[in-house]
């Protein structure tokens, strides 16, 4: 690891890194190697510096091509990359291998077009349009993490969506390791999904397609829609967000209030008294719980209403 530590800085290498400090849950185990990279330079220098080294390692018979994963997809993989940890459930048994955090903040601005690198958290984004009088991004300001988890997870809320401003993504194929660029119909964007998570691959940025706005509108609105998250979830306790996606045909924090689930709780998790489609950890919950908890509330909202509800949340890591 000297060479990565030569290239990101000793203090953005770690080792044994619990990932309950990088998850807004804050449960999970330990992962062996925890990097914090800052710029799409230096990202690029580690995978390959990473594939160099698997190639010379005759045990790896696979090698790196195929063993590089991203965020919600299997723990048994080489590598794991995370932003904002704001929707991601890691398994008490923590993650095997390296863990990249992805962490560029950088931006430009071309008039109603902006380009932003994917570790930018939605909230910097937000403020920074605001500066710049630039509206259409108000609905994700209090959404938590990251563009790239956005883009990835096609974020929404207040019936806006990512689909709905995007341009363009740009992502490194770890595959062929080339770097491609995506238009907006070639996400495939649907409800809580897009194609990035069937490929294997990084986001590097996004461009975005906004419009001239007025100032204190914009913040009226960023301002409306913070109260609102306030006042119907449970923002005080740690979380990951919504922890089920919605129904096709119903309400699901709805289905799990009418099966008397609100407030339930297994160990240190439990269903939201504020709001029912929210998994919170009350301090002292393992992954585990968390875990069963979802479990429990999927059995009896289909035992008493015969739905099947999903979870949105990523889970990954070993047991």
């Amino acid at each position: 690891m000297n060479e990565i530590e030569n290239i990101l800085g000793k203090e953005n290498v770690k080792y044994n890194e619990p990932m309950s400090k990088h998850t807004s849950f804050r449960v999970g185990g330990n992962a062996d190697t925890f990097l914090t990279v800052d710029s799409e330079d230096k990202l690029i220098k580690v995978i390959n510096l990473i594939e160099e080294n698997s190639k010379q390692d005759k045990s790896n018979k696979d090698g790196i091509k195929g063993n590089i994963t991203v965020e919600g997809t299997s723990s048994k993989e080489k590598i794991t990359v995370v932003g904002n940890g704001s929707n991601l459930l890691v398994k008490d048994g923590g993650i095997r291998g390296i863990v990249i955090k992805y962490t560029s903040k950088d931006y430009k601005i071309d008039g109603e077009i902006v380009t932003v690198s994917s570790g930018i958290t939605n909230a910097r984004l937000a403020n920074i349009l605001l500066e710049n009088e630039l509206a259409g991004f108000e609905f994700a300001a209090g959404i938590p993490g990251t563009i790239g988890g956005a883009i990835y997870m096609n974020a929404g809320a207040y019936g806006s969506e990512m689909k709905d401003i995007v341009i363009e993504t740009r992502y490194l194929d770890l595959e062929t390791g080339k770097i491609k660029t995506i238009q907006n119909s070639e996400h495939n964007f649907e409800y809580r999904k897009s194609i990035f998570q069937k490929l294997n691959c990084i986001i590097l940025e996004t461009t975005l397609k906004l419009t001239k706005g007025n100032k204190e509108e914009i913040k009226a609105k960023m301002q409306e829609y913070s109260t609102k998250r306030r006042e119907s979830q449970p923002l005080e306790m740690p979380s990951a967000g919504s922890t089920f996606k919605r129904g096709n045909d119903f309400i699901t924090a709805k289905l799990i209030d009418e099966s008397g689930l609100k407030g339930y709780s297994i160990g240190g998790a439990q269903v939201s008294t504020k709001h029912a489609g929210f998994i919170v950890n009350k301090g002292n919950a393992t992954a585990k719980d968390i875990i069963d908890l979802i479990n429990y509330v999927k059995e009896k909202v289909y035992e008493k209403f015969g739905k099947t509800i999903e979870e949105e949340v990523k889970i990954i890591g070993e047991d």
